[in-house]
């Protein structure tokens, strides 16, 4: 539950799409239990390949409609995002890892078992377009897939968000006010006297 407001604060000037749901200030967010973070993003290869990518771009929405359809899936939500390309670095190992540009999504599970058991299931999207990739796609070379996952214990994590709307685990979770003092340190339970080297806001 949120306890700041939905609509653009009064000290935002000139509301607008880009201003619609920001909470002025920091916050941060606190989620019950523990839960799953799965990253999974697809890099075009080939852009003149429209066929090949095309499909694996429209599955995502697709799951993420029906997941959000079936709350007992232990889907908690998602965040959409887009991954850029690193700016230019002068090490030579950078320049061998061309990075993920692309479509990323970052979602959210109350449990391993529970993203596993949708990824299975054969009546569900997940599962179909999964083998339709392999099938068709993934030898070619047209259009990478990737996928992180990670178990997160309860309270073993930190967030804040300065001047945001509720994104990530804010979206997912409680959106409390983080105040001016609050630091990486204390919210992760590191160091109870942990002070800031920069002030806050």
């Amino acid at each position: 539950m949120s306890t700041g407001p939905d609509d653009e604060s009064p000290h935002l000037k000139a509301p607008s799409a880009f201003t619609k749901g920001v909470h002025p200030g920091r916050y941060s967010a606190r989620v019950e239990g523990d839960f799953v973070v799965f990253l999974i993003g697809m890099r075009i290869n080939r852009p003149l390949r429209v066929d090949r990518w095309l499909p694996v771009f429209r599955a995502m929405p697709r799951m993420v409609r029906e997941l959000e359809g079936h709350p007992e899936s232990g889907f908690l939500g998602t965040t959409w995002a887009w991954s850029i390309p690193a700016p230019p670095s002068r090490s030579p190992e950078s320049e061998r890892r061309p990075g993920a540009t692309g479509p990323l999504l970052v979602q959210y599970w109350r449990s391993f078992d529970d993203l596993e058991r949708y990824a299975r299931n054969p009546d569900a999207e997940h599962l179909p377009a999964w083998r339709r990739f392999n099938q068709e796609v993934r030898a070619s070379g047209d259009v990478g897939i990737w996928h992180e996952t990670y178990r997160v214990r309860a309270g073993e994590y930190e967030a804040v968000y300065g001047n945001m709307p509720r994104v990530g685990l804010a979206g997912i979770g409680e959106h409390v006010p983080a105040g001016s003092s609050s630091t990486a340190a204390r919210r992760i339970g590191a160091r109870a006297d942990d002070t800031a080297p920069v002030a806050g806001y």
